[in-house]
């Protein structure tokens, strides 16, 4: 995917190492195929979402831009959703009142990086690529000359040794406090028309200074930051509309600058400045912020595949600068990040399930509160199958990124088996104390242009529902929360749009596990999942059968999910004697809710005796 970005996984023990799937009496063991597999019954049930509790319970209100009613009507397996950045303030209302319709608790903001840029001998800034003077910070000017020159002549004025060695930008739609500046003397607002400048000096050493002391007494080389934000303040907004609704915002963190020689990873060069600007954004949000329940966390939009990985990464040396800024001025809030996944075998820098799996454990290491890798259905990189569906034809969609093959051809592995593998990676590094969340991003587009929608979107098109049921099928039973990329404009674009499709359909069934459980003297199944009432039927289904078997759902609930599963899922249960199936034998479990409606995907379980 592009930029993302969630989840608690179910605590896992050893892999068998037998691609099989064992249903035993009264125990959970995961196998090396990646299909659902019995777990304990648990007395107790938390969960990672970060749930928020809506403080008009669903009375309508009105503003400028309408009515709006926050009452949560088609909730959805997805709760959490990325946005766009939108000059239409009333945008915002609408896109939170239709995020939490469906379910939304969640709103994370795609942000902007810093970059360092070139100048002209006036002081002019650059474009990135160095030809020509930026129009965004052009407009920028005090006492008549360009505000990097009017820096460096306000910074030698406080001391002749002193000099602007480098010049970075970052822009933004916020706009802040004092909590920004160290030395008001020289570093100060700059408004032009709707924009307003900071002008931010940051030593080249890497440190900074906690006034002007040392800019005046000492001669060195200083990293110009210019921010080019607004005068009206977007976060306090999103964080209004939060607390309106019963949503947790996560706003961006600045993106690292990139590595010129290879743009996957952050930049060494640089990295101390971006440390300098996250820790002064940080304590301006901790003096206007720190008490805002809507305040999730934050979002560090710098990707990275997730792969085993040095532990001198520089992404990784961001994520634990970053956090560690995160836990001295907000501490409880976490950083959530979300890295992509690369299966298809024939690129060297792809990576197996538990290469992914070293990743995870590399990324925990950083301190980052919550992992939410992309599922990377959407851009091709990984597919949506189960073990014994390795020699099947890959998804039609899939085509153009891994051509005409089977999916054990294309793939090392399917999302389930990368998701099996976090989740336990997940409870290693929790044994060890790092507190982590594993949540899953699931992506709401396809590779391929059928579907376009909109210019910003590229080559991506938008999916449909049923391909995002059988996604949350596959990650559903390893991960504590599941969110999307994105709201705007993979969910909102054509007729019906994937938003319209989840209202009108929001309570189809969506299975997600399958345990064997007796009750009392009898054999049966519990089904965990979405929306599985009483008068659901099951159909148990595996080759030789002579005819299906069907069973309808007798009791619902009657033993909580394990814990660290997401928070609406629940459990249904049927009767079945096991001993009827032959042993090793491929079992597919179809779930129909009472109207007739059958799951998008049924669940395919390995049973041994």
């Amino acid at each position: 995917m592009r930029w993302l970005t969630a989840f608690l996984g179910v605590t896992i023990l050893a892999a068998v190492a037998a691609v099989v799937m064992v249903l035993p009496r009264g125990k959970s063991e995961p196998t090396a195929d990646g299909s659902p597999v019995a777990s304990p019954a648990s007395s107790t049930r938390s969960s990672g979402s970060p749930s928020a509790t809506a403080s008009t319970q669903g009375i309508p209100y009105t503003d400028p831009c309408g009515t709006f009613d926050t009452a949560m009507r088609t909730p959805y397996a997805l709760s959490g959703y990325w946005l766009i950045p939108t000059t239409d303030h009333c945008t915002w209302r609408r896109q939170f009142a239709a995020i939490h319709e469906v379910g939304g608790d969640t709103v994370i903001r795609i942000g902007w990086g810093l970059q360092g840029r070139r100048t002209t001998e006036d002081g002019q800034i650059l474009e990135k690529e160095g030809e020509k003077v930026d129009p965004r910070y052009e407009p920028c000017v005090e006492d008549g000359m360009p505000c990097v020159a009017a820096a460096e002549r306000d910074l030698k004025a406080a001391n002749p040794g002193n000099r602007v060695s480098w010049t970075f930008v970052y822009r933004t739609d916020e706009a802040f406090g004092d909590g920004l500046f160290r030395c008001p003397e020289l570093e100060h607002r700059i408004t032009i028309g709707e924009t307003v400048f900071y002008r931010i000096l940051a030593p080249d050493d890497g440190t900074d200074d906690p006034s002007c002391d040392n800019i005046k007494n000492r001669g060195r080389g200083y990293h110009l930051i210019l921010v080019a934000a607004a005068a009206k303040d977007s976060l306090t907004e999103l964080l209004d509309l939060g607390d309106r609704f019963g949503v947790k915002v996560f706003p961006a963190l600045p993106l690292a600058p990139r590595d010129p020689a290879q743009s996957t990873r952050a930049s060494e060069r640089g990295t101390d400045t971006l440390t300098t600007l996250t820790r002064r954004i940080l304590q301006d949000y901790g003096d206007r912020f720190a008490n805002r329940v809507s305040l999730g966390g934050f979002y560090q939009p710098f990707e990275l595949q997730l792969r085993d990985m040095k532990p001198d990464h520089p992404t990784l040396a961001v994520y634990a600068s970053q956090h560690e800024i995160v836990e001295q001025e907000m501490p409880g809030k976490p950083i959530l990040v979300s890295p992509y996944l690369d299966a298809r075998r024939r690129l060297p820098f792809s990576a197996t399930p538990k290469q992914v799996a070293k990743g995870f454990e590399a990324l925990a290491r950083t301190g980052v509160g919550i992992i939410a890798p992309q599922d990377s259905r959407g851009t091709g990189k990984v597919g949506l199958f189960w073990p014994d569906q390795r020699n099947d034809r890959v998804d039609d969609r899939l085509r153009p990124v891994v051509g005409e093959t089977t999916n054990g051809t294309a793939y090392h592995g399917s999302t389930r088996d990368y998701y099996r593998e976090m989740a336990a990676a997940r409870a290693r590094m929790v044994e060890q104390g790092y507190n982590v969340q594993l949540w899953a991003n699931v992506e709401a587009f396809e590779p391929s242009t059928e579907e376009p929608c909109a210019s910003r979107t590229g080559t991506r098109g938008r999916t449909d529902k049923k391909r995002l049921d059988t996604a949350v099928t596959q990650v559903g039973r390893y991960v504590s929360k599941i969110v999307s990329y994105m709201w705007s404009d993979f969910f909102t674009c054509g007729s019906p749009s994937l938003a319209e499709e989840i209202t009108r359909d929001s309570d189809r069934p969506i299975p997600v596990d399958a345990v064997r459980m007796p009750r009392d003297i009898q054999d049966g199944v519990e089904i965990r999942g979405y929306n599985i009432p009483l008068g659901s039927k099951v159909t148990i289904i595996w080759d030789g059968q002579q005819e299906p078997k069907v069973a309808e759902v007798a009791g619902v609930d009657l033993t909580p999910p394990p814990p660290d599963l997401p928070e609406r899922i629940r459990t249904a249960w049927i009767p079945f004697d096991w001993t009827r199936v032959p042993q090793d034998t491929w079992v597919r479990i179809e779930v129909v809710s009472p109207d007739g409606r059958a799951a998008a995907e049924p669940l395919h379980v390995r049973v041994n005796l």
